[in-house]
């Protein structure tokens, strides 16, 4: 049965998109246009709460009943969970996914989220400090994220949802003015990843 993407083209609904299509999961989109304000509908609400994209609707759930889930991160485990796919056996491996994941909803969105707002706002009195702040602190995540990946190939040693997750914001690296060839080891994962074919297909879904 067809599991139901309720998304818009942000790099938190892409997360998901990439991994339903890594994962060879059927999925259907359903566009939740933010720029009108549907994310507050009643019907996206009964299944996101918290008024935000992405959510999902599994006809198949736990016991053969449907689920829905929201927020990415926990789409992400739940998909992953859901197909034994992106996600290792043992918990000593899991650990890696779980905080490399957590640092990604945790920072590297959230931190990179405040670059796209401020860059919006026209005052050059009010845009000047958060711009500065949140910059900076997008730029040392990056730094983090280079460090890491000097030494595995993906963040979790194999290839995870987590990756998934940091994609999503990776992606969008242009729009928060950082140039990858300052970040070589990023650059070469990020190259790695559009290189999937799953990855290719994901981000290519019309989500708007």
């Amino acid at each position: 049965m067809t599991i139901e993407l309720w998304a818009y083209n942000t790099p938190n609904g892409r997360k998901i998109s990439v991994a339903l299509e890594e994962m060879g999961l059927p999925y259907t989109v359903r566009v939740v246009d933010i720029t009108k304000n549907e994310q507050f509908n009643p019907d996206f609400l009964a299944i996101s709460p918290n008024n935000r994209i992405p959510a999902i609707i599994d006809p198949n759930g736990p016991d053969g009943a449907p689920i829905s889930v929201f927020e990415s991160g926990a789409i992400l485990l739940y998909l992953a969970q859901k197909t034994n796919r992106f996600w290792p056996e043992s918990v000593r491996a899991q650990v890696p996914v779980l905080e490399w994941l957590m640092w990604q909803m945790g920072g590297f969105g959230p931190m990179p989220g405040q670059v796209h707002h401020f860059l919006t706002v026209k005052d050059p009195a009010d845009q000047r400090y958060g711009l500065a702040r949140y910059s900076a602190e997008t730029r040392r995540l990056y730094g983090v994220a280079d460090r890491r990946l000097a030494n595995v190939e993906f963040f979790a040693g194999d290839i995870s949802v987590a990756d998934f997750a940091i994609l999503g914001w990776g992606w969008r690296h242009e729009r928060h003015q950082v140039d990858l060839g300052e970040f070589p080891n990023v650059k070469r994962w990020y190259e790695t990843m559009l290189a999937r074919p799953g990855v290719q297909r994901g981000l290519a879904v019309v989500l708007s």
